[in-house]
């Protein structure tokens, strides 16, 4: 899994992955031109669709709804170090469920992909990729 980022202007960011691109900038308080969602904003868009998947296919495998799962996700801003906090996920279900099926619904929406990987960190190494053809330094006439 892989996704391409590439400055476009200022602190406005083309996001590809696969045939897909997406505009990610910061509000004009920030430099941005609010062109598109906050690095952090996207951080809760991945959590919350991840979650509505997981819930969409448990509704959608029993039978019991296609359509209709909207999903809302918050977070505070902490600080030392700077991050994201106190996540909530609320998933609003689209038809009556018993008891037994809404703890089923919720155990579902705990195996999303993106939520596994906020309770178990990952290792994050960082490379510094260069240009290859650095400018020579001008040779002196002695």
């Amino acid at each position: 899994m892989q996704v391409q980022i590439t400055q476009l202007e200022g602190v406005r960011f083309a996001i590809k992955a696969r045939n897909h691109t997406i505009v990610c900038d910061q509000p004009a308080e920030n430099g941005g031109t609010d062109a598109g969602m906050t690095p952090p904003e996207l951080m809760l868009a991945s959590l919350g669709s991840c979650a509505a998947f997981y819930a969409a296919q448990y509704l959608k495998t029993r039978h019991l709804a296609e359509t209709g799962v909207e999903v809302s996700v918050t977070a505070e801003k902490l600080k030392q170090p700077a991050r994201l906090g106190a996540f909530r996920i609320n998933v609003s279900c689209p038809v009556q469920l018993t008891e037994e099926q809404q703890q089923a619904l919720t155990n579902s929406v705990h195996h999303c992909l993106i939520h596994n990987t906020l309770l178990s960190p990952p290792e994050i190494a960082i490379y510094l990729a260069l240009p290859s053809h650095a400018e020579e330094p001008a040779l002196q006439n002695s």
